[in-house]
């Protein structure tokens, strides 16, 4: 069997970390970073994702700061208050907890963030300087990968890897990130979707599989080669009569079959979900820092 990738245990380390630096900021007189969310209407997944954020602040020190706005919210007085969070010198950085309700201009609302601030790493000035090569706040969910690569001394090196799924938010920068010369990476990069020919065939010739391509229990073990490294970012919800929500959280792998050809796996839930939570306290850290912007 494979060795489990254990975000959940992993998230746990890092976290102790970032509470000893944080007493380390306060013991030296410096305020703690302070990450603000944003949060529009009252989707039941994005108020989950939030509320773990700001329990992740609590548990490292950090201040944290929810604004809640209803669904109904104008476009302009989103805007605004994103000005305000800009403009505001003891807001280290902060996001605008995604989907937001239809009528609003999700592209808009990303470019007004100030890209100092921008913690979640989707402005495009940061996403440019991440495919140069320059020092950016990384996304989260990728970065999170990065990390869990780096704690698990995973060999990246000349690996094939294969993203599947090429999203702004995981699979365009994670194919970006594998390849760049650095640890981990140094990668020779595939990024399929869904109009890729024959996912299966391009899979099979992976060391190194990302797979966030969104559809449950996608990727199945005939399409893994023995000791592939497999990372599963999907967070599906499959009905379940038997369970006691009435779902389950499926990823986009099959684990069962998947998982006894595999070197390395993370599971869903408690794989690539923590890490990603982590991921913007580590940015948050680096934004009260000023590590990337002066």
């Amino acid at each position: 069997m494979p060795q489990i990738l254990d975000g959940k245990a992993l998230a746990k380390i890092i976290k102790g970390e970032l509470a000893a630096q944080v007493a380390s900021m306060k013991a030296a007189g410096q305020r703690p970073p302070h990450l603000a969310a944003v949060l529009v209407g009252d989707d039941p997944a994005s108020q989950v994702y939030v509320r773990n954020k700001v329990r992740a602040c609590e548990e490292v020190g950090f201040d944290s700061t929810l604004i809640r706005k209803p669904a109904q919210i104008e476009q302009a007085e989103l805007l605004a208050t994103i000005q305000e969070l800009n403009a505001d010198p003891l807001i280290d950085g902060f996001i605008v907890q995604l989907p937001i309700p239809k009528h609003l201009d999700e592209e808009a609302v990303t470019l007004a963030i100030d890209p100092r601030k921008d913690v979640d790493g989707f402005h495009p000035v940061n996403f440019g300087r991440m495919a140069q090569g320059l020092p950016a706040y990384l996304p989260a969910t990728p970065l999170g990968i990065l990390e869990m690569l780096r704690r698990y001394e995973i060999a990246t090196e000349g690996a094939h890897a294969i993203v599947v799924g090429r999203s702004h938010i995981v699979g365009t920068p994670m194919a970006l990130l594998l390849s760049r010369k650095a640890y981990p990476g140094n990668c020779t990069v595939t990024l399929c979707h869904s109009r890729t020919r024959d996912i299966a065939a391009e899979l099979r010739r992976a060391d190194i599989v990302v797979a966030a391509i969104g559809k449950a229990e996608f990727i199945t073990g005939d399409m893994i080669k023995e000791g592939a490294v497999v990372i599963d970012v999907g967070i599906n919800r499959v009905e379940d009569p038997l369970a006691r929500k009435g779902y389950r959280l499926k990823g986009d792998v099959h684990f069962e079959t998947v998982a006894p050809k595999a070197s390395y796996i993370t599971p869903v839930p408690g794989g690539v979900g923590p890490m990603t939570v982590t991921s913007l306290l580590l940015n948050t850290l680096k934004a009260a820092r000023k590590e990337i912007y002066d």
